[in-house]
């Protein structure tokens, strides 16, 4: 396994578009059009392809926001045909420690839908803790990844 992050632009942009989840997971994500859609509107948001050597596994976005600056990796999905091999997670780890260096930051936010328990249980054991708070934005559960804790 070789995972890197990549930026979209026009030689991945279709490729990344075409990626997809499970049918039981659209309601725990936006889909990757909605996210670029999003990103176009809010230059914080910084969305990334994400590569098994040269081909395409996944799609992740992450941003920092607000007068404090708070760093979110706000969505990250695995295509379907790569779910369940470790590249969710191989790819979560190697974009925390991407994300802590670009924004020289500590915390890393994220939230999730209740009742997304695989992600729960995946950000969980990659060390994010469930801050018992939900996001005043969307009422998804908020859990926080401190590198000083």
């Amino acid at each position: 396994m070789n995972i890197n992050f990549r930026n979209i632009d026009n030689k991945n942009i279709e490729m990344v578009k075409k990626l997809k989840i499970k049918k039981e997971q659209e309601r725990f994500i936006e889909t990757v059009t909605e996210c670029l859609e999003e990103a176009n509107l809010y230059n914080e948001w910084h969305p990334v392809a994400i590569y098994n050597y040269d081909d395409i596994v996944g799609f992740a976005m992450y941003g920092s926001f607000g007068p404090n600056k708070h760093t979110w990796i706000d969505r990250i999905l695995i295509d379907e045909n790569y779910q369940g091999k470790g590249f969710g997670k191989d790819a979560m780890k190697k974009l925390i420690d991407i994300v802590l260096k670009e924004y020289e930051v500590d915390t890393i936010y994220l939230s999730i839908v209740e009742g997304n328990t695989v992600a729960y249980n995946l950000y969980t054991s990659i060390g994010f803790e469930y801050m018992n708070e939900r996001d005043p934005n969307n009422g998804e559960l908020m859990l926080h990844y401190r590198i000083n804790k």
